[in-house]
């Protein structure tokens, strides 16, 4: 055992098995609340591309508002919501949702401004509408990079669900801050690398299924 100036400090081990429900049940919320932000961004920023896309000057003010977004510190957005959601899950949802949007418009804007003209002039000429056209070749073909897109949002969302427990948001991010706000006392450590090391694990996975996913969901003729 080690010790520490509040007395002994359990082995990381052993504070994990004490608390392995609560740290399982933890690691769901803090994934279920980065999947469902990553998925509601997705679709908001597939929307959005869609309908900039073959605008230049739109597509240039959406590059930059992505831009711009990313360099709000978190905790400012955090503050700013609370006086209109609160606090809790809603404030949390809000502010993952609007970080996880932007990687992935700004990646949806510029997969759909790559595809080649030609081959929507020739879908065109075959008879297929603007909706058919979009889903069965710009949206198909603009996927990778879109995913790309989206994985990086993924990354980027652990990180800030873990914020989001100054909220007293849902997810592993109230061990981090616990262990934060008691250093030098018993646990302190164990708590916050315990927060920090789960919210890695859960990256980690996470974007191993979307690569799965990846690999489900793209045609052979255009993977990378």
């Amino acid at each position: 055992m080690k010790r520490t100036l509040a007395g002994y400090e359990p082995h990381m081990w052993d504070y994990i098995t004490e608390r392995h429900a609560q740290l399982l049940y933890q690691s769901y919320q803090h994934l279920s609340l980065v999947i469902q932000c990553v998925l509601l961004a997705t679709v908001l920023a597939v929307a959005l591309a869609v309908f900039v896309h073959r605008n230049p000057r739109v597509v240039a003010l959406a590059g930059g508002v992505s831009a711009i977004g990313l360099t709000i510190p978190s905790f400012a957005l955090l503050g700013l919501l609370i006086p209109s959601a609160g606090i809790g899950t809603a404030t949390s949802v809000i502010a993952v949702t609007f970080y996880a949007t932007l990687p992935i418009l700004r990646n949806a804007v510029v997969g759909l401004a790559g595809v080649d003209a030609a081959l929507i002039e020739s879908a065109r000429g075959m008879g297929m509408g603007a909706v058919r056209t979009l889903m069965r070749i710009e949206l198909p073909l603009a996927w990778p990079v879109i995913l790309a897109g989206v994985r990086v949002s993924a990354q980027m969302s652990m990180g800030i669900a873990a914020i989001a427990a100054y909220v007293l948001g849902p997810g592993l991010g109230s061990f981090i801050f616990t262990g934060l706000t008691q250093i030098g006392g018993a646990n302190a450590l164990n708590s916050a690398l315990v927060g920090t090391l789960g919210v890695v694990l859960l990256a980690l996975v996470l974007d191993a299924l979307l690569l799965l996913a990846g690999r489900l969901t793209t045609s052979r003729g255009i993977r990378v």
